[in-house]
């Protein structure tokens, strides 16, 4: 009996924890009507990696294309905006945990990553490239093998860079896109993969040093909401719809980017834009 006893204890706590799992896996659904009964929006962005993104050091404010569109998707909610900063390899964990509501983190759009997050449609293009010092000769893939290359962990520079390089090269990774623009900096790594604006954030600390040598993937980069969330994803997709019709989306990529561009494609290989 008492053997009876403690293995239905075991089975009832068992059953419980399965009952807590699945009642705060479905406390993760978030519509636009609960976000404006709590009166923020809580939005996953990129720490340190400008001009996509980041946190800035005297204000602690969230800045970069990324921010501006998120205050903006914020303000089309009628709330605040709360910002948390990631890194490339904490920003699906972060939004699938619950930790905040969407990702405005310089997602591209790939679809191993949509199996595991909802995708909004396009809002800003993207091009993974090879940068190096300009006297550094990098002509083809192959030339790669014959120094140390730095990309950030889990980024599409990692995958790009890895699949290209030859075997056996050299590549070193970093939890950041700041680490690894101030390991081809300091001379840890001789090139490094990264995205359109490497090139000039390596610049403005050594002026006229460095250039793109090898370009890999045209991307898109969308937000991101959970899996299933189906009134996040439309209200995601209307807004982006409407700062592209009125011109807001150009003013923030013009502000950043130097040009504009609200020519996006109806479909991405592997990515759903709509909620099912």
């Amino acid at each position: 009996m008492k053997r009876v006893n403690t293995e239905r204890r075991r089975l009832t706590a068992l059953a419980l924890c399965l009952g807590g799992a699945l009642i705060g896996s479905s406390a993760l659904a978030i519509t636009p009507a609960e976000i404006k009964a709590r009166g923020k929006v809580i939005i996953g962005i990129q720490a340190a990696n400008p001009p996509w993104g980041y946190v800035d050091a005297s204000t602690g404010q969230a800045d970069g294309i990324d921010g501006d569109i998120g205050k903006a998707f914020a303000k089309e909610l009628g709330v605040q905006a709360e910002f948390v900063g990631l890194e490339v390899a904490n920003r699906i964990p972060a939004l699938t945990s619950g930790r905040i509501d969407i990702l405005f983190a310089t997602m591209a759009m790939l679809p191993d990553r949509a199996k595991a997050v909802q995708f909004s449609k396009p809002y800003v293009a993207n091009t993974i490239v090879l940068v190096a010092p300009k006297t550094t000769v990098i002509k083809t893939n192959a030339d790669m093998g014959k120094y140390t290359i730095g990309v950030a962990r889990a980024a599409q520079q990692d995958t790009d860079v890895t699949k290209n390089a030859p075997a056996g090269t050299n590549i070193l990774r970093f939890d950041s896109d700041a680490a690894s623009v101030q390991a081809m900096l300091s001379g840890q790594v001789q090139a490094v993969g990264g995205n359109i604006f490497y090139a000039k954030r390596l610049n403005e600390a050594r002026p006229g040093t460095f250039e793109n040598k090898l370009e890999f993937t045209k991307l898109y980069n969308g937000a991101c909401s959970r899996l299933g969330e189906k009134e996040i994803n439309a209200a995601l997709n209307a807004f982006i719809d409407r700062i592209k019709a009125n011109g807001e989306l150009a003013k923030i990529q013009e502000k950043w980017m130097g040009s504009s561009s609200t020519s996006f494609p109806d479909a991405v290989d592997g990515v759903s834009f709509v909620a099912k």
